[in-house]
C-alpha cells in the first residue's frame, strides 16, 4: 500500500540525486548492490548489539537506494527484467537480515523469547509472501494482492524496533511484531486465494 503513495514523492525527491550518480558513472546494478550490503551490514551488526534505534535508522537510509536504482534506471531508458529480478533476489537478502538481526539480538542479550520467536514468524512469513507472488507469476499468474506488502513490512518494523531503541517499551514491539506476522499470514492466503480464482478460470469458461 506504502508503494502507490509514496513512489511519487520519492521520485521527486531523489531524482537530482539519480542523475547526480549516473553522472559520475555508477550504475543502477551498483547503487542495488551496495544498498542490499548496507542493510544486511546494518541489520547483523547494530541489531545483535542491542543498538535498535541507530539500526533502524542505518536501515532505512540504505532502502532509500531500492528506490533510486529504480529512478536511475527510468532516467537512463535502460528499465528491465534483469534489474527487476536483480532487485527482487537481493531485497530477500535485505529482509530476512533485518529479522535475523532482531532474532539474534533477543535470543542472546535481549531477554525475550517471546520476542524472538515473533520476529522469526516475520522473517518466516515474509519469505512466503514473496514466494507466493514469484511462483504466481512463474506460471503465468498475477498475486499483486495483500495487505503486508514488503514496504510495509519494513516500514512497521523499523519503526517499532526504533521506539523501542529510544525506550518505548518492549510489548510495544511484540504488538507490532505479532500484528506484521498476522497481517503477512493474510497476505499469503489472499495470494493463494486470487491465483486459485485464476487456475478455475478456464475450467469454468469451458
Amino acid at each position: 500500500m506504502l508503494n502507490r503513495y509514496a513512489r511519487a514523492v520519492v521520485t521527486r525527491i531523489f531524482t537530482p540525486l539519480a542523475r547526480l550518480l549516473l553522472r559520475l558513472g555508477l550504475t543502477p546494478d551498483v547503487v542495488t548492490v551496495t544498498g542490499t550490503l548496507g542493510v544486511v551490514v546494518s541489520a547483523l551488526v547494530l541489531y545483535p548489539m542491542g543498538q535498535l534505534f541507530w539500526g533502524s535508522l542505518a536501515v532505512a537510509v540504505f532502502v532509500l537506494s531500492d528506490m533510486l536504482d529504480g529512478i536511475m534506471a527510468r532516467t537512463t531508458g535502460r528499465s528491465g527484467s534483469w534489474g527487476a529480478y536483480l532487485d527482487s533476489t537481493l531485497d530477500r537478502f535485505g529482509d530476512s537480515a533485518v529479522f535475523a538481526g532482531l532474532v539474534v539480538w533477543f535470543v542472546r542479550d535481549g531477554d525475550s523469547d517471546l520476542t524472538a520467536g515473533l520476529a522469526l514468524a516475520c522473517l518466516v512469513l515474509g519469505s512466503i509472501v514473496s514466494y507466493a507472488k514469484a511462483r504466481a507469476e512463474g506460471l503465468g499468474y498475477t498475486a499483486n494482492v495483500g495487505i503486508a506488502e514488503r514496504s510495509d513490512r519494513l516500514v512497521a518494523v523499523l519503526v517499532g524496533a526504533a521506539l523501542v531503541g529510544l525506550g518505548v517499551p518492549l510489548p510495544f514491539l511484540q504488538v507490532v511484531l505479532g500484528l506484521l506476522a498476522a497481517a503477512s499470514l493474510v497476505t499469503v492466503v489472499q495470494r493463494m486465494a486470487a491465483v486459485h480464482r485464476q487456475a478455475l478460470a478456464p475450467a469454468a469458461d469451458a
